[in-house]
């Protein structure tokens, strides 16, 4: 077990230990949020044909020379026309966005560009070749465009769509056991005792599970009982692919998580040097993965962020570039200063707006890690260095969050 790694050491560790995924195959109209399982290949050319990229008129670039050309309307070609007129020198066919290209024309007139009188044409404006779409200058058949851990993002769909597929085959959502420890919690909706708080995190982790493309299985809360911890986790190793807790990992008599992983589980990791969110767990129970989670809800957001997020993406074979995630890396100029953490990684909330070409940061609560308002007032983690401090005007690191 190594104790207070760096983020970077975290994640390579847990990478080290990820799920077994399958495929099941979806129709493509309910794969949107999916990963795909296999590189996909284009059925068809796209575009299948020549056609037009405007409304207007199928010509001849060399009967357009001068403004003004008189030419003789042949007919229409629309989109899904089967008989297409051929255009001849001094012709011009009609011709709809999308609709094939005759036979004998080399360039598109716009239609705004012209006039009509008797069965002719007046040309006021350039033949333009390029408003020509040519068959498969967009894909060819055979092309691989969407690769194995792509999201299925609605322009993927599209995509899919295009090249002719009904259904795709995508990467089972894994099965993520949710377990809250802690005899202070009650369940909301319930009435509240004297010292009890209401359990969030089970409910926060469970969307952030769900968002990464999991399916998660939210388990009673576990009082602070060594016995019944371990047959939740016994449970939830049968019938999950990875387990989740949130709470009982730090240092305390009653942190019963850290205790049953250290005396009964194989630990990797305790503890990350980072701030908010020190003392995650991560090992295996029964051959299944599990993270041990701090309780403080911030911590176990931010943990879930950096940590598990990119965890799960790798697992369902994809990465933090194509597949599905939670923060973005962008630079931030900061309105006003930032407290680092000795020795951390400091990930304190602030609020990216555009201003201009610059992103602006600034802080708009306070930042306890039991606060979990400042995950909603905010939508950002800055990234300060161990031993960092941010002055106001500096640019910063942060992770904008999805």
């Amino acid at each position: 077990m190594e104790v207070g790694v760096s983020l970077d050491r975290a994640l390579e560790i847990a990478t080290q230990l990820t799920i077994e995924t399958t495929s099941e195959v979806v129709p493509l109209g309910g794969a949107a949020g999916r990963i795909l399982f296999n590189d996909l290949a284009s059925k068809v050319d796209d575009p299948r044909f020549d056609n037009s990229a405007m409304d207007g008129w199928a010509v001849r670039e060399a009967d357009c020379q001068e403004t003004g050309a008189i030419l003789r309307i042949v007919g229409t070609s629309q989109a899904g026309s089967e008989e297409v007129p051929t255009v001849g020198e001094g012709e011009a066919c009609s011709i709809m966005t999308g609709a094939p290209l005759p036979e004998g024309s080399d360039a598109i007139v716009m239609v705004e560009d012209s006039t009509t009188k008797n069965g002719s044409v007046a040309i006021n404006g350039p033949a333009r070749p390029g408003y020509i779409r040519r068959r498969g200058e967009n894909l060819l058949e055979g092309n691989v465009a969407l690769n194995s851990g792509d999201l299925l993002t609605p322009a993927a769909i599209s995509l899919a769509a295009t090249m002719g597929h009904g259904d795709v085959s995508v990467v089972r959502k894994p099965r993520i056991a949710v377990i809250g420890v802690g005899d202070e919690l009650t369940p909301p909706g319930e009435p509240l005792s004297e010292g009890a708080i209401y359990e969030s995190n089970t409910f926060g982790i469970s969307s952030l599970v769900e968002k990464m493309g999991g399916f998660p299985q939210r388990f009673d809360i576990i009082r602070d009982s060594i016995d019944n911890l371990r047959d939740a986790l016994n449970e939830a190793s049968e019938s999950c692919d990875a387990i989740i807790t949130s709470g009982g990992v730090s240092m305390g008599k009653w942190d019963i998580v850290r205790r049953i992983m250290e005396e009964e589980g194989d630990v990797r990791f305790w503890r990350i040097m980072m701030r908010p969110g020190a003392p995650p767990i991560f090992g295996s129970w029964n051959g299944k993965p599990i993270f041990g989670l701090p309780g403080n809800p911030v911590s176990s957001h931010v943990v879930f962020t950096v940590l598990v997020a990119p965890w799960m993406s790798k697992s369902m074979g994809s990465d933090e570039a194509s597949g599905p995630r939670l923060a973005n890396r962008v630079r931030v100029l900061m309105e006003e200063p930032l407290k680092g953490a000795p020795g951390k990684l400091c990930m304190r909330r602030i609020s990216i707006r555009q201003e201009g070409d610059v992103m602006v940061g600034s802080t708009r609560t306070h930042q306890g890690s039991g606060n979990i308002h400042s995950m909603v007032a905010h939508n950002a983690l800055s990234l300060l260095p161990p031993d960092t401090d941010c002055d106001k005007g500096e640019t910063i690191d942060a992770l904008w969050l999805c």
